[in-house]
């Protein structure tokens, strides 16, 4: 396979017009105008989200002019295509404070020494409504309203606010301001990037491409999702990344090879060769820890991993948390006070799965007090313990 054909392929769910368009693009030798667009509405990246940055990371790596764009002026919109309802309206400042955590995380896939970073209020701030009215006309309410969680939001009799219609515009004109000759993203962006590539054609009368990249599943087999707590988050510590990858199903490795991690195609074949799915499951979680920690923090989670869930032990250091209250506490408050649930909704989702218990029992009792009267073991998930002392 060609370097062509698997920057192409791998993880590529649709390319428009077509692949071999693109690819003839590529052998000429022609350095593309490529850009990734992200609106900093959040503060976390998924492995899941890595997929489309990996893909941009290796444009770069080609000598492309890589162009990674924040959308500080569309997420002041928010962008509609992976939701039912509308987006909460975010502040400037927000929006700056989330894309500071976010490009500190990117940065443990993308070489920003080979990309632009840009911010799309730059030009959309500065468009008059002429500007704005010319480019409304290149387009159709019928394609905005005809989209499917849009019209199911309007069946629905739910809101749907005039700007929302106007996103797809503006990153179409964020496309055409960077004169793109290929835009990446997500398959759910499509709509979004195909209008970039209309005012390309209707505008400058030049052909423009999009690469959306496939979706990678969450440990729970459904796609990756923060809302359904089936996340591996670039942030997890080295011994939870690992447990989670431990976690997947077998019939995902296949695609956490290829879409997570930046071993050849070949060479993972070698790998799964005459191996069993555990044993494979173990080089993939070594690999990929290896790549965003580093070899020694995939060694030692291993070996905790094995130590902790394999063979039942305890890990020798498990942290303290120490309560000073007197009054018993909810076990969903008590995950959240210490930390092991980000909020009251994922604590009682870790104890609706099981995976919540104090000193070997498994808490089942959303309700359930906890009378800290004394040491507890508090363990959530596979691998993640700490001793709950009082004061």
């Amino acid at each position: 396979m060609d370097k062509f054909e698997e920057l192409l392929t791998r993880g590529v769910a649709n390319i428009i017009p077509n692949k071999e368009e693109l690819k003839k693009v590529l052998a000429s030798g022609k350095k593309l105008n490529v850009y990734l667009g992200i609106d900093p509405t959040a503060t976390k990246i998924h492995l899941g989200h890595a997929v489309v940055l990996r893909k941009l990371e290796e444009f770069a790596k080609l000598g492309h002019n890589v162009t990674f764009l924040i959308g500080d002026f569309t997420a002041l919109v928010g962008d509609t295509s992976d939701k039912d309802s509308e987006r909460p309206i975010l502040t400037s400042e927000e929006i700056e404070e989330n894309f500071k955590t976010y490009k500190k995380q990117a940065e443990k896939i993308l070489d920003f020494s080979k990309i632009k970073v840009l911010k799309n209020s730059e030009w959309l701030s500065k468009l008059t409504y002429a500007e704005v009215f010319k480019l409304k006309q290149q387009f159709s309410l019928n394609d905005f309203i005809s989209r499917e969680l849009i019209k199911k939001r309007l069946d629905e009799g739910k809101s749907v606010r005039l700007d929302e219609t106007e996103y797809p515009i503006m990153q179409g004109y964020d496309s055409y301001f960077l004169d793109t000759d290929l835009q990446i993203g997500g398959t759910d962006q499509t709509f979004n990037m195909q209008a970039g590539r209309t005012l390309q054609k209707r505008l400058r009368n030049k052909e423009s491409y999009i690469l959306a990249t496939e979706f990678l599943m969450g440990t729970d087999g459904r796609k990756m999702s923060k809302s359904w707590g089936n996340a591996i988050w670039l942030e997890d510590n080295p011994n939870n990344m690992f447990a989670k990858i431990m976690a997947i199903n077998d019939d995902l490795i296949d695609q956490y090879f290829v879409l997570v991690t930046n071993e050849t195609l070949e060479k993972i074949e070698k790998i799964k060769l005459g191996k069993k799915p555990m044993d494979v499951k173990k080089e993939l979680a070594s690999i990929i820890v290896t790549e965003l920690h580093s070899e020694k923090n995939a060694e030692d989670a291993k070996q905790n991993f094995e130590k902790t869930v394999q063979k039942q032990e305890l890990p020798e250091d498990i942290p303290v948390y120490r309560y000073t209250g007197n009054q018993p506490l909810e076990i969903v408050d008590l995950l959240v006070k210490t930390k092991l649930a980000n909020s009251r909704s994922q604590a009682k989702r870790l104890i609706e799965q099981g995976g919540v218990s104090i000193d070997g029992e498994v808490i089942k009792n959303l309700n359930q007090n906890i009378i800290l009267d004394k040491e507890k073991l508090l363990r959530v998930g596979r691998n993640n313990f700490l001793r709950v002392v009082s004061k």
